[in-house]
């Protein structure tokens, strides 16, 4: 089969992006359930975001091995092997009937979708051309967002005819399924460096770690992600109801604007990028600055402007995807045979951080007092939304900084 065919990339591009899109699914549908959950096991800001951030914890722990695998055995095997344990974990969540239940039915879908992107990373580093890679990759980004989509409006639609438990049943069901479509569907591609000894893959995540290009890029891209992934995986929901001051079904609307803007991020900033590097403008510069215009719609946010909540979330969810560049950045920056390595390795420290972000808000919350509707403060998503904007401002400094150490190690 060729390589470079479009059959075999549509073989390719269609199987994976159906997991991404359930991947996505699984990270942001409890910011439509979380008043279900509240109301059917009891629980308070903060184990709502301990249980919501166990997805990005599992995540984040399978990362570094995953990357391993994926450029020992591929990522066709790995992802569909992985799929299996996500359906379990949905089942699981589904049939729980206590807070502690629901964590290990959550961290069963964590690790099972931890492959979802960076094993579709790895087959179109493998099946579509290097100077493709920042579109195909805003393609891949776009089906995940078609994910967050369909976990607004379409499961508070879902909720009308069945409850949460139905939802996630379901949900098993369709993701043993995506699981078989990844094994029997995608053609199976030769791996670069598969055959090398696994000390010799260890040096290979080693030298990531090592490098200051990786450095360079990762403290920004991982502050950025984590707090697009923790808020609009969880808080953007209870926000528009307690801050805004919106029911349950214009949360849900909201929420389905938030989802489209993402995919036309993915799509567009990934266009833009590809676009530019023909005129010699590198696709970190795209990156960077949609970065810091994320940075200025979380400010308004803080501000607490009401009468434009709309808009504002629809702006969050567009330049809250301009942190995925990065990944297709690094790919391009190192050899072909590291490219799962160094994607998994940044993925580790987002998610890692998404766990803290989304459990560490929650806390934060949990400091003022709940309302008499059960409702929580805005005083408490200022604070906590604060915490994660100044983060994301030291290490856009770091960012300008370790960019002047590069350079001066080029000089002659």
């Amino acid at each position: 089969m060729e390589k470079y065919s479009i059959g075999s990339q549509l073989r390719v591009f269609i199987p994976f992006a159906l997991g991404y899109f359930l991947s996505y699914l699984y990270r942001v549908v409890n910011a439509v359930i979380a008043p279900n959950l509240v109301t059917d096991i009891g629980v308070d800001p903060s184990e709502l975001g301990l249980l919501t951030s166990t997805y990005f914890i599992a995540f984040a722990a399978f990362q570094l091995p995953l990357g391993v695998l994926l450029d020992r055995y591929g990522p066709r095997k790995i992802e569909a092997f992985l799929l299996i344990f996500a359906g379990m974990g949905a089942w699981l969540f589904a049939s729980a009937g206590s807070l502690t239940g629901l964590i290990i039915g959550r961290a069963f879908i964590g690790f099972g979708v931890s492959a979802c992107l960076m094993a579709a990373f790895k087959a179109y580093v493998m099946w579509y051309p290097r100077e493709q890679l920042p579109l195909i990759n805003g393609f891949q980004m776009a089906a995940g967002g078609l994910g967050a989509l369909a976990a607004t409006a379409p499961v508070e639609a879902a909720l009308t005819l069945t409850d949460w438990r139905g939802v996630f049943m379901g949900l098993a069901v369709l993701t043993f399924v995506i699981a078989a479509t990844v094994y029997f569907i995608v053609p199976e591609g030769a791996v670069a460096g598969g055959d090398s000894k696994f000390s010799e893959q260890i040096r290979g995540t080693k030298s990531v770690f090592a490098s200051l290009v990786f450095w360079r890029i990762a403290p920004l891209t991982t502050l950025s992600q984590s707090t697009f992934l923790s808020i609009q995986g969880l808080w953007a929901g209870p926000w528009l109801r307690d801050v805004a001051g919106f029911d349950r079904s214009n949360v849900a609307g909201t929420l389905l604007l938030v989802a489209t803007a993402m995919i036309a991020g993915f799509i567009f900033l990934g266009a833009i990028a590809e676009r530019l590097s023909r005129y010699g403008i590198k696709p970190i510069t795209v990156a960077v600055t949609g970065m810091s215009l994320f940075m200025v719609v979380l400010l308004l946010l803080i501000f607490e402007l009401t009468t434009a909540s709309v808009p504002l979330w629809v702006l969050f969810g567009f330049f809250g995807t301009s942190g995925i560049l990065p990944y297709a950045v690094l790919s391009q920056s190192f050899p072909p045979h590291l490219s799962g390595r160094v994607n998994t390795a940044l993925n580790l420290l987002v998610f890692v951080v998404a766990f803290t972000a989304q459990w560490g808000i929650g806390s934060v919350i949990e400091i003022w007092p709940v309302n008499a509707a059960g409702g929580y403060a805005p005083e408490g998503y200022r604070a906590a939304f604060m915490v994660m904007l100044g983060a994301q401002g030291l290490t856009w400094l770091w960012y300008v900084a370790a960019g002047a150490i590069q350079r001066r190690r080029q000089m002659p």
